[in-house]
């Protein structure tokens, strides 16, 4: 492998399958709360960005009416759907696995409760150990590129010797803002016919479908 290059993954979407549970139960808790919105809009707005600024999306809707402790209730509903349901992405242990010796780390939006949860629920956590930063330990969330040039900067390692595997176009513009390569990733269960375009759209430098077709981009890049 090789030491001067890093693969940074994204946690949700990319390692475990969250997003279609956690879209799922979030829209649920605004439908009860008065406040119903379609699938395609919530996961176009919300995914891949960080907590703080999906409620601040959330909030522009419904003029500020979410209850004071919505946050907690929504990652309490999501913790116990995570426990019960959550898996890690279709062939991904086998791309983590062939990556044995390659520097890695996890780069996501998520709070580091839900990463580190995620991560020890479908058993990943052992292939990035602590090498997991969150989007709360910079001032913005993507599509900014501050957290992918911190983790680039707590491993070490310029911005050009760095590969981001993503899901979202949020992930891939921060990406390609930290003057990083961006390869999408569609193998998560939100991910909809089309969305390999979209992603390609963002900024995608290519697209994989499945575990065996990114394990094959990132040894052409690792070699």
């Amino acid at each position: 492998m090789t030491e001067s290059k890093l693969v940074i993954f994204d946690c949700d979407g990319v390692l475990v399958d969250s997003e279609i549970i956690a879209c799922r139960i979030e829209m649920a808790a605004l439908a009860a709360l008065g406040h119903p919105i379609g699938a395609a809009d919530f996961r176009r707005n919300a995914v891949g960005r960080s907590r703080k600024d999906v409620n601040a999306m959330l909030d522009s809707l419904w003029d500020g009416t979410l209850p004071p402790d919505y946050t907690e209730q929504i990652r309490a509903a999501t913790f116990a759907a995570f426990e019960a349901e959550l898996q890690p992405v279709p062939g991904i242990r086998a791309v983590l696995a062939g990556l044995d010796g390659q520097r890695r780390c996890v780069a996501s939006s998520s709070h580091p409760t839900r990463i580190a949860r995620a991560l020890a629920a479908t058993g990943l956590a052992e292939f990035f150990g602590s090498h997991v930063f969150s989007a709360i330990e910079v001032a913005r969330g993507k599509p900014a590129p501050d957290l992918f040039l911190h983790a680039a900067a707590r491993m070490a390692t310029a911005p050009q010797d760095c590969l981001v595997v993503e899901d979202s176009v949020p992930g891939i513009e921060a990406a390609k803002a930290a003057g990083m390569i961006a390869v999408g990733f569609t193998a998560g269960g939100h991910c909809a016919a089309g969305h390999d375009a979209v992603l390609r759209a963002a900024g995608a430098g290519a697209v994989a479908a499945d575990g065996p077709a990114l394990a094959a981009l990132l040894q052409e890049w690792l070699r």
